[in-house]
């Protein structure tokens, strides 16, 4: 691939609109552009207007007008890429856009690869790689978490932290590999003990991001909930008073759902994908049954179990209830169990308070009526550690970054030990340098075409 020809790309989604806007970039940018433009104001030049400024005219080709359009110029070095960019805000008719997009084609235009526009960004030194990255996090965020996660990374939140770290890892690194070329003289260049306090910050820095992966990965991605339980207890009920819309079929008859719906919702900022499960039960019905093994494996795929029954057959039902609860809980002891006593309304007060008795930690619903669906997404939110979101705090969302961190981690444990021991700098300079590579892979300093080529292929083209 080549950076250095003039690329072209629509930036605004396929499909009819009120407008889009096609984007340039390159040296040639400005001059293609101005080739097909004709100003409505006479003998106006694009080449010759300064840069941050917008222009209406028509896009020509030839003596054939295609459109009326707004033509914004961003010169070099000031623009997303650090090149000559022009924006066409032309109107939105699929055709309208191909025609201009043919004729910058003919003009000797490229049409841009997926995420190249914010690759040439991180070329030309505009966004390091984590902030690139953030780029397309943005673009994907649905929800107020992720969101919020990707502007601070975008805004350099994280990368900043990483620089940091390393800038001073590298001072010391120099000042030991400044020792070696005295090996013969015996001389200490880098203060053992301030190195001491550096490693231990550098630690407590990346055990906070490397933990608050947990976090940031679930933000980023959604929780996903599996709502499980007997048929005819309400799931699918539970699932559309959760959604506020009938998404999930509800009737008398048990066994309705067959197969898993899922659906997503933002609770506080967090995105949740709740998943209806068809009602485990012994049948002889191969479809439900089929219905009833995909439940199984929504719960091994969910971070969170909702377990539901119906509380209005609780004094003949109360016993296999508990045992159900008492499987779950063996088979999966690490996930979160919510369990919910549907059909309240149905009870009087006595037994409300027999239930409360018998089973620890339950929840009271009726989600036919909607009383506890507020506190059901409540205890969904307290169960996921939000504090360092409204703190503002750095979470890690990126798979790539959380490697890095955890090789970086490894890396730093080993110069702590070596320091603690009395390692010879040349040893402890190796490990020094595997860290700072490390640290480096995150914001983009250490990189390579594959690596590059992985990371910008996700982006959409025209970004």
């Amino acid at each position: 691939m080549t950076h250095q020809d003039t690329i072209v790309a629509l930036a605004t989604p396929s499909g009819s609109g009120a407008i889009a806007v096609i984007r340039l970039s390159g040296s040639d940018a400005i001059v293609i552009a101005d080739s097909c433009f004709k100003s409505v104001t006479s003998h106006k030049t694009l080449v010759k207007q300064p840069t941050h400024t917008i222009h209406l005219g028509h896009v020509v080709d030839g003596d054939r007008e295609l459109d009326e359009v707004l033509v914004s110029v961003f010169k070099n070095p000031n623009s997303y890429t650090g090149e000559d960019v022009i924006e066409i805000s032309c109107h939105g008719s699929p055709f309208i856009q191909q025609e201009i997009l043919q004729l910058f084609l003919r003009q000797g235009c490229r049409m841009a690869n997926a995420g190249e526009f914010t690759l040439r960004a991180f070329l030309n030194g505009k966004l390091d790689l984590s902030q690139a990255e953030a780029v397309a996090d943005l673009i994907a965020s649905d929800n107020e978490a992720s969101h919020q996660i990707a502007m601070q990374q975008m805004r350099g939140g994280f990368s900043s932290e990483i620089a940091k770290l390393r800038e001073e890892l590298l001072n010391f690194a120099s000042l030991i590999e400044l020792e070696l070329d005295f090996a013969e003289e015996d001389v200490e260049f880098a203060d053992r003990s301030q190195f001491k306090e550096l490693v231990e910050r550098i630690t407590f820095v990346l055990k906070r991001l490397i933990d608050s992966f947990a976090v940031g990965n679930v933000i980023k991605n959604g929780i996903p909930v599996a709502i499980v339980g007997e048929p005819n207890v309400g799931k699918s009920t539970l699932l559309n008073a959760l959604l506020n819309e009938e998404r999930a079929i509800v009737s008398e008859i048990a066994g309705t759902t067959r197969d898993t719906i899922e659906d997503e919702i933002s609770i506080g900022g967090i995105g949740f994908r709740f998943i209806d499960t068809a009602g485990i039960r012994e049948t002889e019905d191969v479809v439900e049954t089929i219905g009833i093994q995909k439940t199984f494996e929504k719960i091994d795929q969910a971070q969170v179990v909702i377990y539901l029954f119906d509380s209005s057959k609780m004094i003949s039902e109360l016993s296999s209830v508990k045992v159900e609860i008492e499987k779950i809980k063996n088979k999966y002891p690490q996930k979160p169990l919510l369990i919910i006593a549907n059909k309240i309304d149905q009870l009087d007060d006595l037994l409300l308070a027999t239930l409360q008795n018998e089973i620890e930690g339950i929840k009271l619903l009726s989600a036919k009526s909607g009383f506890g669906v507020e506190a059901l997404t409540n205890s969904l939110l307290e169960l996921i550690n939000t504090g360092a979101l409204r703190n503002n705090e750095t979470i890690v969302t990126n798979s790539r970054h959380y490697d890095a961190l955890l090789k970086a981690f490894e890396e730093i444990q080993k110069v702590k030990y070596g320091l603690e021991t009395g390692l010879s700098g040349d040893l402890l300079a190796i490990d020094i340098r595997q860290a700072l590579y490390h640290f480096g892979e995150i914001t983009g300093e250490i990189t390579n075409d594959d690596l590059l080529g992985n990371i910008f292929a996700n982006f959409c083209i025209g970004k």
